[in-house]
Parts: structure tokens; sequence; C-alpha cells
């Protein structure tokens, strides 16, 4: 009797006979996207960790962040969308918020909390439309590469596999060493395990690569105790007096970074609702996302709520098309997702015991499967080529996504002008530029 009622909630909540699917399809569509997107409780940490944030607390953060966004998308929104920190993003937390602009890990987290309630504010007043029309679809896809170009690189950097050179800026490493050698390995477990479409292959693949180092003496076993205080350690450190330049250290760079969470996450969320909902078959008749306000609204909380706990910002994952390659078809999905994430928040702070070299790979084939929306731009068009060239090359050599969508959109609008194509509906893109050639001009008089 117990069993039937519970089948007739999940039923009338998340309408599954009318999408075609079962609870036991759902379950198990829920587990395999939990599997494919488990990496990121092994390589946000130690993303993040580079900025000087604990380890531990940032796995637990990783965790929370996850199953609450995942399980609020599921009811929210009844769509098979699972979320969690997100890949890219954390990157630039990290490396160019923290470390190259010297900012506190607390005030970047400020910052990413800030950008989520100004999505909340662009999304419950349609304001989001207006810049998603603004920008022309291409550049969505060269932004997604030239990230997935910042993550590769971070990784063969991360494996030791390419160093600095100061003739060359970059070359290539000592492959013989420790943890070049076992980057490659790791690199050649993922990589075979996916092209057999092994459920799980990057986690497997983060696993394999760390017993490997703990045999072969490559990587000592030493986890810092941890404990529930331990956990806690970055949940509601975020500095917003920073982010205001109450202390008066910060400035003018706290508005540039808030604008490229927002701006990423804004766009990142839209291709893959667009790959995910048009996989499952949820895209209605005329070509809309069936309660798209409702999965903005989710992301933009989930972002809040994950700043708050202790992540960068929360996104839509793009491995959620996994579940529905399983059959996923609801909500159902996402909340199983976000369930098991919620079971592993307990032992995720063991992730401190992952090497970077374990977690270089998972990055480097994360990064080169983030470079398939290239495909999608006109590169026999200069006017589409030159822009989305310069975003893309402009994001991993600069080491920032702000510089590549400067670069991008300020070339986009003026080539525009150039051919004479401009209209009256490419007003708020020029407002862009013109914000970017000013940030240009503020950068070097700085």
């Amino acid at each position: 009797m117990t069993t039937r009622s519970s089948d007739s909630w999940l039923e009338r909540q998340f309408t599954l006979t009318e999408r075609g699917t079962n609870v036991r399809t759902e379950v198990l569509a829920g587990v395999t996207t939990f599997l494919t997107m488990a990496y990121i409780v092994l390589v946000n940490p130690n993303i993040l960790g580079a900025a000087g944030m604990p380890v531990a607390a940032v796995a637990a953060a990783t965790c929370f962040a996850a199953a609450f966004a995942s399980i609020l998308m599921g009811f929210s929104s009844n769509t098979p969308l699972a979320m969690a920190p997100g890949m890219g993003l954390n990157a630039y937390f990290s490396f160019t918020v923290v470390q190259q602009m010297g900012i506190p890990w607390q005030t970047a987290l400020g910052c990413v909390f800030i950008s989520g309630l100004v999505f909340l504010a662009l999304t419950m007043t349609g304001v989001r439309q207006l810049v998603v029309h603004s920008i022309p679809g291409y550049l969505f896809a060269a932004v997604a590469g030239g990230i997935g170009l910042f993550i590769g690189f971070i990784g063969l950097k991360d494996a030791g596999i390419v160093v600095a050179n100061p003739a060359t800026l970059v070359a290539l490493g000592d492959l013989k060493a420790p943890g070049a050698a076992l980057a490659l390995f790791g690199l050649l477990v993922i990589a075979g395990l996916s092209i057999w479409n092994v459920k799980g292959a990057m986690l497997i693949g983060i696993l394999a690569t760390t017993i490997a180092g703990w045999i072969f003496g490559f990587v000592s076993i030493s986890p810092e105790p941890y404990s529930l205080a331990a956990m806690t350690e970055t949940v509601f450190a975020l500095d917003l007096a920073g982010v205001f330049g109450t202390n008066g250290q910060h400035g003018l760079g706290v508005l540039e970074i808030i604008f490229v969470f927002l701006f990423v996450d804004l766009f990142d969320n839209i291709g893959t609702l667009v790959a995910v909902t048009k996989r499952a078959g949820l895209i209605g008749p005329d070509g809309r996302i069936p309660r798209l306000n409702r999965i903005l609204f989710t992301d933009a909380t989930a972002t809040v709520v994950g700043s708050l706990a202790g992540t960068s910002t929360v996104t839509s994952y793009v491995e959620s098309a996994a579940g529905v390659q399983a059959g996923g078809r609801t909500g159902l999905t996402a909340v199983v997702t976000g369930v098991l994430f919620l079971l592993m928040m307990f032992v995720a702070p063991y992730a401190q015991v992952i090497p970077l070299a374990a977690t270089a790979p998972a990055l480097i084939v994360v990064g080169g499967l983030m470079l398939l929306p290239l495909i999608e731009i006109e590169w026999d068009d200069p006017l589409n080529a030159i822009p989305a060239f310069l975003t893309v090359a402009m994001i991993p050599l600069t080491f920032s996504i702000a510089n590549g969508l400067a670069f991008g959109i300020t070339a986009h609008a003026v080539l525009k002008i150039i051919r004479g194509t401009v209209t009256k509906a490419d007003w708020f893109l020029l407002i862009l530029a013109l914000l970017f050639i000013a940030r240009f001009v503020w950068m070097g008089a700085a």
C-alpha cells in the first residue's frame, strides 16, 4: 500500500506516464548522471584549493551545492537537469580572480553571491532575454570552446606535461617525471573508458590514477584529519565588505569579476539547457524551453546558496545528457542525482588525498569535450571567424575569460559597423562593446 501511494505521489509530481517513463528508469538515469559528473567532487576542491581555500570544506560545499541545486531543479522545473559548481568558472575564480588579481577568496565568494542576486533580478525582470538576444549565438560557442582550452591548459600545466619556458613562454615538460607519467596514465585510462562509453569514466580514471600513484610511491597517503567543524570552514565565509570596496582595496575590479560570473553562467546555462532538453524531447513546438524562468531561477538561487556554503558558481551540467540518454525524462532524474551528492557529502573531504596528477587528466578530457560547440561557428565568414578566434584564443592565452569575452564582443561590434550592417536591434551590443573598450582603457591606465 505504501509503495503504491509513493508511486502515485511521484506520478503526480513528475508526470512520469505522460513523458513515457517510470520510477525505475528515472532512478537509473539519475545514477548515470551522478556517475558522469561525480568527478567534480574531486576536481573542484583541488582547483579552489589552489586559491587557498580549505580542501575538506570545499569538497563538502561542492556536494551540498550540487545536492541542493539538483533537487531544487527537479522539483521546481521537472527537468532532468543536474547542477554543480561549474568547470571553467572555478578556474577563473582560483587562477584569475584570486591568484592573478590578488583578491582574497572570501571576497571572490562575495562576488559569486552578488552575481547570483543579479541573475535573480535579471530573471524576474526579463532583462536576461535582452542580454541573450543581443549577443550572436556563435560567440556562445566561442566562449565554450575558449573555456575548454583554458581548462585543458590548466590540466596540462598541473600534470607537468606543459611547463613555463623563458624563451617560448611554454614548452613540453619532462614526461618521465612522476607527476607527468602518472597524469598520462590517467589520461589513457579515462580516454579508454570513455570510448567504450563506460559510465563514470572520469571518476574511475581519477581513482585508478590515485591508486597507481600510491602503489608506485608517487603519492603519499596523509589525509589531514577533519571534523564537522572543518567541513564548515567556508560556510558564510564570504566577504561582502570587500566586494563593495568598503575596505578600499579592490575598486572597480570586482565589477568585472561579477560580470564574468554572471555572463558565463547565463550563457553556459542556456547552451546546456538547449542541448539537454533537445535530447530529452522536451522543447516545445514553438522552439521554447518549458519552464525556462523556473530553470533560470533555480540556477541563480543555487549560485547564491553555493557561495554561502563556500564554492564557486553553480550551473547546469551538460553531463545531464548522459542521464537523458539512459531514459531520464523528468525532474526525478535530477532529484536522484542530488540525493546521491547529499550522501557523498560526509566522505567528500577525503578528496584532499587526491593528487593534482590524478585530477589533471579529467581537466584535459573535459576541456577537449567542451570544444564541440566550435563546429557551430561559420569559419568561412570573417564577421564570425575573427571575433570567434579572438574569443577562443584570448581566454587561455591571457588566463582570463573576461578578456576573451571583451575581445570577441568588441570585435563583433566593430566589424558590424565597418560592414554597415548595424541595426537598431544592436543598441545593447554596442553598449557592451563601449563598456569593454572603456575597460581596456581603464586597465591601460591602471
